[in-house]
């Protein structure tokens, strides 16, 4: 079941998203080091409550049992797009569809709230996450090489008409 965020649940998609991207740390030799910016080091409660509170960003959670086992926030911007942000599945939950059932969420979210399309940001390196996302019908706009990550940012984005959210 995806549902709204609410603020009570702060602590428990920190804790969801830190193990859902240190996967991808570990896969890819991200360490607090050489990326203290990397998602998987920067969230905390109070930057999550902050986003909360503050930037009025849409957040759901996807719930199996009562248990936070999925999330993803969208950052609506005033040229009609959206950023999805954090879109994650606890590890042990993973190729179950849950990631498929978050983005297919968002795409109608975005959707609702008259986006032309989505914007996202990924480690260019992963190839698996890329071809994932394409599948869906994101398209690479651009790449940029940072000097605070061992790693290219990969900008993808997707196309969101009416009648068309898939």
């Amino acid at each position: 079941m995806i549902r709204k965020m609410e603020q009570c649940d702060i602590s428990k998609c920190v804790k969801l998203i830190i193990n859902a991207f240190m996967t991808v740390a570990d896969e890819f030799d991200i360490t607090k080091e050489n990326a203290p910016r990397f998602t998987a080091f920067a969230i905390s409660d109070e930057r999550l409550l902050w986003q909360y509170n503050n930037e009025h960003r849409l957040m759901f959670v996807y719930c199996e049992n009562d248990e936070i086992i999925g999330y993803y926030s969208l950052v609506m911007s005033d040229n009609a797009e959206c950023e999805l942000n954090n879109l994650c599945v606890s590890p042990e939950y993973r190729h179950r569809g849950i990631g498929a059932a978050l983005l297919e969420h968002a795409f109608e979210q975005a959707k609702t709230n008259n986006c032309t399309a989505i914007n996202i940001g990924i480690v260019k390196e992963n190839k698996v996450l890329h071809d994932w996302y394409e599948s869906f019908g994101f398209f690479e706009i651009y790449t940029e090489k940072f000097d605070f990550f061992p790693f290219t940012c990969e900008y993808m984005k997707k196309i969101v008409e009416k009648g068309d959210i898939s």
